[in-house]
């Protein structure tokens, strides 16, 4: 089945351009598109894609509102693809926060853009670029460090985070470790459930809020 993919941006040409690169691929359709991040629940269930992909500055409902709404409100809601003009925008950072999967640049290349949406369905996230990073661990506090001291990760685990953190999927840390990947793929799901994370960005955010993983 190709990834199904809802495109959310205030702008026309952004969304036209996105709509012609993502249904260029054999793998991916585009289900619909919406103008405003109001629009997206009704569509979403409606549609049920795989991954709304979804400017994160838009005049009546933002991103980052977007995103809270369809992932408390939607059953088995899809994963968001946050569009952005700026990396280091706080918007940005507040959207990953919030539940996004990852974050794209509007001025990314095309096949940036297609491996984009192609990770982020596949559940592996997007690392995040320096300027996001420096902002994470800024948001550093004494909860996120006693929260991650409490979490007790094995050797094995913190390693595997450390790793997620610089954005490695499961197969490249597989071959960091010189591990299966179904290992790695256990070790992953130990750290989101002892971190109490809903997916490897909020325990990428964890890890540097609490400054077990620090911007390079």
């Amino acid at each position: 089945m190709p990834i199904s993919v809802l495109l959310v941006d205030d702008e026309p040409l952004v969304r036209a351009g996105l709509r012609a690169v993502l249904e260029a691929q054999p793998d991916i359709e585009v289900a619909g598109e919406a103008a405003d991040g109001a629009a997206v629940i009704p569509l979403v269930r409606r549609l049920r894609p795989d991954v709304v992909a979804m400017d994160v500055r838009m005049p009546l409902l933002d991103g980052i509102e977007a995103t809270r709404a369809v992932l408390r409100t939607v059953a088995d809601p899809p994963k968001i693809l946050v569009i952005t003009t700026f990396e280091n925008d706080e918007y940005v950072y507040e959207a990953l926060r919030a539940g996004a999967a990852g974050f794209l640049l509007n001025r990314a290349r095309p096949t940036e853009i297609v491996h984009a949406v192609r990770l982020v369905a596949e559940g592996e996230s997007l690392l995040f670029p320096a300027a996001v990073r420096a902002l994470a661990a800024e948001y550093g506090s004494s909860a996120a460090r006693s929260a991650m001291e409490r979490a007790g990760l094995t050797e094995r685990e913190a390693a595997v985070l450390r790793l997620m953190a610089r954005g490695l999927t499961n197969a490249e840390i597989a071959a960091r470790l010189v591990v299966g990947t179904e290992t790695v793929k256990t070790h992953v799901s130990a750290v989101l459930g002892k971190l109490g994370a809903r997916d490897r960005t909020q325990a990428v955010i964890a890890a540097y809020e609490s400054g077990f993983v620090t911007p390079a």
